[in-house]
Parts: C-alpha cells; sequence; structure tokens
C-alpha cells in the first residue's frame, strides 16, 4: 500500500473510532456492540471514583464484546482534592437536601475521558445516558468545555436506537444475540450509580413517590434498626476549611485526604448516617424521586459548618451563603463545570475558608451526626465578651445607641402605617395581609 493510502486508511480509523464511557452493565455492554456494529471502533473507558466494582471483570467483558483497548483511571484522589474538598468548603447543597454526589464526580470522569481520547486519537465520544436525565448534560457540557471539537454519540437520544431497544428484554435479546455474558441474578428493580461519595437510586419501582423503599436497597449504610446502640465520637480538624486530621474513638490519627474520606465512610456507614429520600427537579424540567446514600459526606457537612460558626466572619459567611454556597451549588447540578462562572465562583473559596481553622468533635447515634464540642484558636469567639456572668469589656449602655440608629426606619415605617390606619386604610397583619 503506497504512503498516501496508508494516510487515508489511518485517517478514515481516527474518523470511526470511539471511547465510550463503559459500566460494565447491560446498557453499556450492548451499546459497546452496536457502536461496532455500526462500523465504529471502540475503546472502553472506566473511572475508579471510589465504586465497589470488580474492574478486572469489567475489562475482561469490555473486550469480549468487542472493545479495541480497555482504560482504568484511577481518580479517586483527583475527586476528593479537587471537586469533593472544594464542595465541602462550601456548604454544597441542591435544593436545601441533596449533597450532590453523582454531579461532583462527573467533571473528573469527563476530564479523564478527554485525556484519554486526546491521546488515542479518538473523535468520538459516547455515553449510556438517558435522555431524560441530568447525566447527558453533564458529561457532554464537560465534553464540550474541554475539547470543543468533539463529537458525542449518545445512543439512548437516537431513534434508531431506542426504537429498537425500547425496554429492558430488547436488550436482553440482544445481548443474546451478541453473547454478551449478563449476569444471572435477579434484576433489581431500580438503578443506581456509586462513587466514593455517595450511592443514588432512581427509576423503576421509586418512580411512584410513595413506595418505600425496600430495606435491601440500601446498600451503604446501616438501617436504623440495626445501628450501634452505643454512639460513637470522633474529631474532624480543619485547616482553611479541609478537614486535615481525624481521630475516630480511639484509633491512630488519619491524615491522608483519601484515607480521611473513606474512614468517615466506614463509621458512617455503620451509624446508619447519610440516607435521604427527595423528589428533586431535574435541570432539564422533569421532577424526579431519587434515593441517596452519603454516608462520610454528611459528616464533613455538619462538621465544616459548625467550624465555620466559631471561626468565620459574620459578613463573610452571608456573602459565601448567598453567591458561592448556592450558586456552585447550581453549576455543579446543572453540568455547567468547565465554565467561566465556576472559576469565577471557586476563586473565591479560598479567601473565605482563610480563618475556618479549628476541631469539631462529634458523636455518632442512630442516623445522627451531633456536635458535642469545637474549639479554635481564630481569636473571633471571646468567651469573656460573651458571658452572661461578666462584662468581659463590652458595655452594655453602647447598645443604647445601636438600638436607636437601628429603629429610625422602623419607627418611620410604623408612623406611616399610622397614618394609613387613620385615613381609613385598613390596617395589615404582620405577614402583610389586609385585615
Amino acid at each position: 500500500m503506497s504512503p498516501d493510502r496508508k494516510t487515508w486508511h489511518f485517517f478514515l480509523d481516527r474518523l470511526r473510532r470511539v471511547l465510550l464511557a463503559y459500566s460494565g452493565g447491560l446498557d453499556t455492554s450492548c451499546i459497546l456492540a452496536w457502536l461496532i456494529e455500526q462500523g465504529y471502533e471502540v475503546y472502553a473507558f472506566m473511572a475508579d471514583v471510589g465504586q465497589e466494582e470488580d474492574f478486572e471483570a469489567a475489562r475482561k467483558k469490555a473486550l469480549s464484546v468487542g472493545a479495541k483497548k480497555f482504560f482504568l483511571e484511577d481518580l479517586k484522589r483527583e475527586f476528593v482534592t479537587q471537586l469533593i474538598y472544594p464542595a465541602v468548603q462550601a456548604n454544597c447543597i441542591y435544593e436545601n437536601v441533596y449533597l450532590l454526589g453523582t454531579s461532583l464526580a462527573r467533571p473528573v470522569i469527563a476530564r479523564g475521558m478527554m485525556s484519554i481520547a486526546a491521546n488515542e486519537g479518538c473523535d468520538y465520544v459516547s455515553h449510556g445516558c438517558t435522555g431524560k436525565g441530568n447525566d447527558q448534560v453533564r458529561f457532554e457540557l464537560a465534553f464540550y468545555g474541554l475539547k470543543p471539537d468533539i463529537k458525542v454519540i449518545a445512543p439512548w437520544r437516537l431513534p434508531e436506537f431506542y426504537n429498537r431497544f425500547p425496554g429492558r428484554q430488547a436488550l436482553l435479546a440482544y445481548a443474546a444475540e451478541k453473547q454478551i455474558p449478563v449476569q444471572q441474578t435477579a434484576a433489581k428493580p431500580w438503578s443506581t450509580d456509586e462513587n466514593l461519595f455517595h450511592i443514588s437510586y432512581e427509576a423503576g419501582i421509586l418512580e411512584d413517590p410513595n413506595t418505600t423503599p425496600p430495606n435491601d436497597m440500601w446498600k451503604l449504610t446501616a438501617s436504623l434498626e440495626d445501628a450501634p446502640a452505643e454512639p460513637e465520637q470522633l474529631s474532624i480538624e480543619f485547616k482553611a476549611g479541609l478537614p486535615v486530621r481525624v481521630v475516630i474513638a480511639d484509633q491512630a490519627p488519619l491524615t491522608d485526604a483519601v484515607d480521611i474520606f473513606l474512614a468517615l465512610n466506614a463509621v458512617a456507614r455503620k451509624h446508619g448516617v447519610g440516607r435521604i429520600d427527595i423528589v428533586e427537579n431535574r435541570f432539564i424540567g422533569v421532577k424526579s424521586r431519587g434515593c441517596y446514600e452519603s454516608p462520610g459526606a454528611t459528616i464533613l457537612r455538619v462538621a465544616h459548618m459548625d467550624i465555620e460558626g466559631l471561626t468565620l466572619d459574620r459578613n463573610v459567611r452571608a456573602l459565601r451563603d448567598q453567591f458561592v454556597t448556592i450558586e456552585l451549588g447550581r453549576i455543579l447540578y446543572n453540568g455547567h463545570f468547565f465554565t467561566p462562572e465556576r472559576e469565577f465562583v471557586t476563586s473565591a473559596i479560598p479567601a473565605s475558608q482563610r480563618t475556618v481553622n479549628g476541631t469539631v468533635r462529634l458523636k455518632l447515634y442512630k442516623g445522627n451526626v451531633v456536635v458535642i464540642g469545637r474549639y479554635s484558636d481564630e481569636g473571633l469567639y471571646d468567651e469573656h465578651q460573651s458571658s452572661m456572668d461578666e462584662l468581659g469589656g463590652f458595655e452594655p449602655t453602647d447598645t443604647t445607641g445601636f438600638i436607636q440608629i437601628e429603629s429610625i426606619r422602623i419607627k418611620k415605617w410604623g408612623q406611616a402605617n399610622a397614618r394609613k390606619g387613620q385615613a381609613g386604610v385598613e390596617p395589615e397583619d404582620v405577614y402583610g395581609s389586609r385585615i
């Protein structure tokens, strides 16, 4: 073959090479085979973000189905240090209850995929996300933010795919046809996504929001009934808002970022900490019922918020809560991580956490995370000044002027309301409604 023809054939191969986000499950295994059927050369990618997974079995399965190469990237440390810990510093939360475990993992996985895609000359990437969920948005916006010219194949949004495979039975039949190994255990009537931070459950029987999840659904945490009858104590030391030292009961101190998170997960799981069952608003506009277990993350959130009360200036905390906590939670949930607004918002986190240094002591008991003490050398809290038993340098008469200044506008508002009443205008109750 001439050099020109060799170059042309290499160019054609590159155009048809796709990197698939592979889970080892039925959906992505069938997608792998289907992509090969469509003429693509498929490379399979898996990210180790702390899920309990048999990665070797997944590798063998992907190659047996027809993947040309298999890549496993250990991204746990990057996940903890670059995504989880900044979210802890910002007290990130979505709709006041969801700790964003799935959302946090997507930027790390997408970055790992784009690195492999660039190294291996893949012009396409593919995933098994459904056409109704958030993850398709999170992954694809991340792909485009990292590599604007990447091409995405989303089978569950292609009519030729979802019409051919309208349900699980069609996928199972295709798997049998293609000799794709499928676990012969009874399928759980819900779907899951797991990482170091949490596990999520949705779909199937959970789509009825009034259906109580069966006890055997919860994989990570003990039920309250089965949790230990005795509480367990631990302490977490923070520096600049980051957990740097954890002591659980009488165990040796932990200082490594990943080891700390793993240990907090383990003790929280034992005590049934971190379960929630919610209905949330997906980014695409659909309401969705989801159940989550975020054991270690729940402990860290409680401890971090508590140490901030002792060490963080009031106005800094208010601004951070308004402009970082809420906005970063929304950015993460909606998949806008690789954006200028995310860079802008996260740039404020270090400044907000400069004084968040100290230790929180906690007690875990049957699903509860109870703060039992905290201490810090930052000096914002003055025990003598706060005491009800001594003046501690505080002059009570100074409060008179403070109240007088604060009351100026309130008095004017009250006077205006009084004039309205004299003019025959109906007064308002304390909530502003006419009475």
